[in-house]
């Protein structure tokens, strides 16, 4: 039986940070009003890095944590909404940055529930023996989507890039992991892409802001997070009191804290970064259990379940033993 297990993460994010009192400037807001409402200080954004910058540092620290050779990894896959290019994809690139063999690399859309999608077709794909060891990065530079004159999606976003080394195992530490989809008609959540051009006119192509129905989509993310928890731990035999913490998706303070009141789950138990980081999408859940384990929040032996939500409308969850 093959099973797999984390050997490294890394995380990275730029250098520039916008906080609450800064987006006072651009838009009718202040730092009272994002904090108790999202739990956010403070965001990193790019000024002169691109998705592919922000995958390549995130994947190097990973690399080294795992202390293994990058000729050793025969997979890659990167979570994004926001790539350099419509083609060639960040992963691509990435692949020959890193001077990685001629893999197979492709990209993934799943929003803010892309990291899990990532991880479980690695997971799976190790696991059907057909290779051993994947590198799988979440990285976002959702700011250039970002409207900076809308403060009910402007003071959320920044940008970041998290990525984990998995490899084949001989214990089974990660568990198991589900991802699901429900389609978005209404659009909750959406940034839309180019209009289909006129070949007479053949005008410039303009790239959408992100709009969001934040109340419909808090109700759906309250209500999807508590359930991935309750579904992965039903289809492995497990109880709340099996696992030392939640890592799930930095989205919002205020769902984090509603999902664990609803699971009846200790908050000291539910990893939060988001005051720092905002909500960084695809990136927001390896940065995060990067980040926990960095912190030693979590450590060697812990089992934990990380869970994301996000456009499209998606979700996500795994179980792991780290």
């Amino acid at each position: 039986m093959i099973y797999t297990k984390i050997i490294g993460t890394g995380s990275y994010v730029p250098k520039k940070t916008i906080t609450n009192d800064d987006l006072k400037e651009f838009v009718e807001t202040n730092d009272e009003w994002i904090f108790s409402r999202t739990g956010i200080k403070e965001r990193h954004i790019v000024t002169d890095e691109e998705t592919v910058d922000l995958a390549e540092k995130a994947a190097i620290i990973a690399i080294e944590d795992a202390k293994i050779d990058p000729s050793e990894i025969d997979l890659l896959l990167v979570a994004t909404v926001t790539p350099d290019n419509y083609f060639p994809g960040v992963s691509q690139l990435l692949q020959y940055r890193l001077g990685l063999r001629e893999i197979m690399a492709f990209d993934v859309n799943a929003a803010c529930s892309g990291f899990l999608y990532v991880l479980n077709i690695a997971d799976k794909m190790i696991k059907s023996g057909a290779y051993k060891t994947a590198l799988i990065i979440g990285a976002e530079t959702l700011t250039r989507l970002t409207d900076w004159r809308d403060r009910n999606t402007c003071v959320l976003f920044g940008d970041a890039a998290g990525a984990m080394i998995i490899t084949k195992s001989d214990t089974n530490n990660i568990k198991d992991v589900i991802c699901g989809a429900r389609g978005d008609v209404d659009d909750l959540l959406i940034c839309k892409s180019v209009d289909i051009k006129d070949p007479i006119v053949n005008a410039a192509s303009q790239q959408d802001h992100i709009h969001m129905k934040g109340s419909e989509v808090f109700k759906f993310a309250t209500r999807i997070l508590p359930k991935t928890v309750n579904d992965l731990l039903q289809r492995n035999d497990m109880v709340l009191d099996d696992l030392d913490s939640i890592v799930a998706h930095q989205a919002n303070e205020r769902i984090i804290r509603k999902a664990a009141k609803d699971l009846k789950f200790s908050m000291d138990k539910m990893f939060l970064n988001i005051s720092h980081y905002g909500n960084t999408s695809s990136a927001s859940v390896p940065l995060a259990i990067d980040r926990a384990i960095k912190t030693k929040f979590l450590k060697k032996g812990d089992i934990f379940i990380t869970v994301a939500f996000g456009g499209g409308l998606t979700w996500g969850g795994a179980i792991i033993e780290f």
